[in-house]
């Protein structure tokens, strides 16, 4: 079976959490929280850090079983299914969406006269090589890939400074901490889809003491690097567009990549950017794709090349299925808020309860 080293695993885990969450985030959080919303981003992302210490003391437990096993394992054969099951249905659907949030995101922003389906397709192309070449190969595709993702959102940054207004953060805190509580809620979805593509690479992870060790360190690490760098793209956005435009804009990065220019020379670099972006949303949408095929593999014992064209067919329908515009993106909202991030909220501590509540009992 492939294997991925602790340093992959960071950074996989860093480019699969991290995703498109740089393009939605600032509007996302700024409508909870207000001008404050940048202080919920690295709040939220660290929900996942005891989430993901909790799935790797499980791994140490049962080696080279992803968390479906091991919850046929714990809670019996049915209900085990059941989950599984849940986790096909959720992967499936999620990864359809952030699909078609890629073909919505280029179509409106560089290639407004090119087809849609385009999109889809080269985007899906791409996720089938890179899930037919196997988890190695993902794994060194993000190792290289997230410090370039990285590069460009900090050269954005960088570059658009002397756009910020510097008022624009003022007051601080002026309506209270509890909007902070529903930004943070805004936040903690991404945080979770990471921790459900933990749940499916356990079989593909080292299991020696040390290793653990070091992958621990890599959750703890993976979640500060995205969110100090989205945290500072929520800055950005706010000092140079305002809370209220912030909003307005909802993709404000892609109007941050087209404001900049390098020695009032060369501009309209939102391109490059893109490309680079364009990198960040297949890992995303090549997570979940293993994610949907683990699943069935784990459930059904269904794998192969047959099932995964059978896997892009429905993201391909799931992409197609959607309406353009402000409905995508409050469907996207809706499956994170009320599908994915209770289902792994709730299925990792019980989990890890019960596993605890075994190894006590000596069960």
């Amino acid at each position: 079976m492939e294997r991925i080293s602790p340093h992959q695993f960071m950074t996989l885990g860093a480019a699969v959490l991290m995703g498109g969450t740089f393009l939605l985030l600032a509007a996302g959080v700024t409508v909870a929280s207000g001008r404050d919303g940048w202080m919920t981003v690295l709040p939220g992302f660290a929900v996942g850090i005891p989430y993901g210490l909790m799935v790797l003391s499980l791994l140490e437990q049962y080696p080279r079983k992803n968390l479906l096993r091991i919850s046929e394992i714990l809670l019996g054969k049915w209900v085990g299914k059941i989950i599984g099951f849940i986790y096909i249905l959720i992967a499936g659907y999620y990864g359809g969406l952030v699909l078609a949030v890629l073909g919505e995101i280029f179509e409106r922003s560089i290639m407004p006269l090119t087809p849609r389906w385009l999109f889809y397709l080269g985007g899906l192309v791409l996720v089938l090589y890179l899930v037919g070449s196997g988890i190695e190969v993902f794994a060194r595709f993000s190792e290289i890939l997230f410090p370039v993702i990285i590069i460009a959102l900090m050269l954005n940054v960088v570059l658009t400074i002397p756009r910020i207004e510097q008022g624009e953060l003022m007051p601080i805190l002026s309506e209270g901490i509890k909007p902070l509580f529903y930004g943070v809620l805004k936040v903690m979805p991404f945080a979770m889809a990471y921790i459900l593509f933990l749940a499916g690479i356990l079989p593909f992870l080292p299991t020696s003491k040390q290793e653990i060790g070091q992958m621990k360190a890599g959750v703890w690490r993976a979640v500060f690097w995205v969110g100090i760098v989205d945290m500072l793209v929520v800055i950005v956005q706010i000092l140079v567009f305002g809370p209220g435009e912030t909003i307005r804009l909802a993709n404000g990065i892609l109007v941050l990549g087209k404001l900049v220019e390098v020695s009032r020379t060369v501009a309209g670099i939102e391109s490059i950017f893109m490309g680079i972006w364009l990198g960040a949303m297949v890992i995303k949408i090549c997570a979940y794709f293993f994610m949907t095929s683990w699943g069935l593999e784990t459930v059904f014992n269904l794998k192969g090349f047959k099932w995964n064209v059978i896997v892009g067919v429905v993201f391909l329908g799931i992409a197609f299925g959607l309406p353009r515009g402000a409905y995508l993106l409050k469907e996207l909202s809706i499956a994170e808020s009320y599908l994915l991030c209770p289902f792994a909220s709730v299925w990792i501590p019980i989990l890890w309860g019960v596993s605890r509540w075994k190894k006590g009992a000596g069960v």
